[in-house]
């Protein structure tokens, strides 16, 4: 019972922790606001945000298998399958942001230049597209804990 409670609760702060990460990302990525702060931080909150995204993944593996379901009665929910393909989808969504923020953050150290207003636009575009879907996630995993 109290390793139940544990790996949920730390899958509940690392789902907190990576909206919080992922919505920072979204506030600060847009090209009026784009400057030489702004490309570090954005690298940095990617970072912890990556970190909550490992972590959730991890927690969530550990609840599948020592949880006080089991296994068995995981995998055999329709929408447990439901919600990990749209946790892998939000997971390669959030791939290229990763690489264009490390790939800003190098070309402004080595030659002091910010990303050009298109590319930011499209991260965000990324970004955001991963920040609507994380909501159904949840919404799945709702109704998957009533019953459904």
């Amino acid at each position: 019972m109290t390793l139940e409670a544990v790996l949920a609760a730390i899958h509940i702060v690392a789902i907190l922790t990576l909206v919080v990460f992922l919505s920072s990302e979204a506030a600060l990525c847009r090209p009026e606001w784009m400057n030489a702060a702004v490309v570090r931080r954005l690298a940095r909150l990617d970072l912890i945000y990556g970190i909550a995204a490992v972590v959730l993944l991890l927690s969530g593996v550990a609840r599948v298998l020592w949880g006080a379901k089991g296994m068995g009665w995981y995998v055999s929910q329709p929408l447990f399958h439901l919600k990990m393909t749209l946790f892998v989808l939000a997971a390669l969504m959030s791939i290229k942001p990763s690489i264009d923020f490390r790939r800003w953050a190098k070309a402004l150290q080595a030659e002091g230049s910010l990303p050009p207003e298109d590319a930011v636009r499209r991260t965000r575009r990324w970004i955001m597209w991963q920040s609507h879907l994380i909501p159904v996630i949840a919404v799945i995993a709702v109704f998957w804990a009533r019953g459904w």
